[in-house]
């Protein structure tokens, strides 16, 4: 009971502190530039424990941090693309570097070093794509895009779990996940359809939908974050099974780490920055 608590009032205050931050561009980047920094510095700090692996931890975790706030600030207008020539250096050198290191695998060293920018800081820079729209006044800033795909992925794991434990039978991905099962995320898919119903039918009541989906384009990008959530979920388990862990860290209570927390928004974003961009083609 002790633990259901401490997990409950933990995701309240997640949840609490992720719809807050989206109401204003700073707050939103400020919180993400830690969350970045959390997961990278958590994601290499458990690869450096892999034989032969050494990778660097703090500049790597700069690294991801600047890369989000550039892309933001990119995204935003407010600085031009030329923000990113710091980072393509820091890649360069973190490259050139392990000529020097002595590393024992420094091959495995470059993989994880440049995973922790593409698994982790890539996809939380794509909130920038999400949340800023260029137009000829300038970019405009949006919480309505960035918001909706962490309602998606909360809906999808509260259908999920609901769904697999009154009907769930048939194992999803026994060799990686043995408590996901087909019922439950074809729960959490129908879930996700009626939230994305909803969404488009409140925000087009109220003057909201600035992204101008029909409902069937909401639903759509509502599928599309749940069906690439749960590959984002099974790619950490696939991670942490690999790594040999249970959790990847203990800095939330009762949730775990970062990666536990964020693992399945780490894939929903790009897709959903793809998606958007696919309606803007057609």
């Amino acid at each position: 009971m002790k633990n259901f608590i401490v997990r409950a009032i933990t995701g309240i205050i997640f949840v609490a502190a992720i719809v807050v931050c989206f109401i204003n561009p700073l707050a939103m980047t400020f919180l993400f530039a830690i969350v970045t920094g959390l997961t990278i510095w958590e994601f290499t700090g458990l690869v450096n424990g892999r034989e032969g692996v050494d990778t660097n931890r703090f500049i790597c975790t700069a690294a991801g941090v600047y890369f989000f706030v550039a892309m933001i600030g990119f995204c935003s207008e407010i600085t031009p693309s030329t923000v990113f020539i710091p980072y393509l250096i820091t890649v360069v050198y973190l490259m050139i570097s392990e000529l020097y290191a002595k590393n024992q695998d420094p091959v495995s060293t470059w993989a994880y070093t440049m995973m922790s920018q593409m698994y982790v800081a890539l996809p939380f820079s794509l909130l920038g794509v999400l949340a800023f729209r260029g137009t000829h006044d300038g970019a405009i800033y949006s919480w309505l895009a960035p918001l909706s795909v962490f309602v998606f992925l909360w809906i999808n794991d509260t259908g999920a779990y609901i769904c697999g434990s009154l009907l769930g039978k048939h194992k999803l991905f026994p060799r990686i996940s043995p408590g996901k099962s087909w019922e439950g995320s074809i729960g959490g898919f129908v879930f996700v359809a009626a939230v994305a119903v909803l969404i488009w039918y409140l925000t087009d009541m109220y003057g909201y939908n600035d992204l101008g989906l029909s409902v069937y384009q909401w639903v759509g990008m509502g599928l599309i974050v749940a069906v690439f959530g749960t590959w984002g979920d099974l790619v950490e388990s696939l991670f942490k099974r690999t790594i040999g862990i249970k959790d990847s860290g203990n800095i939330l209570p009762g949730h775990g780490g970062m990666l536990d927390r964020f693992d399945s928004s780490l894939m929903a974003i790009p897709a959903a920055v793809v998606y958007l961009y696919t309606l803007t083609l057609f």
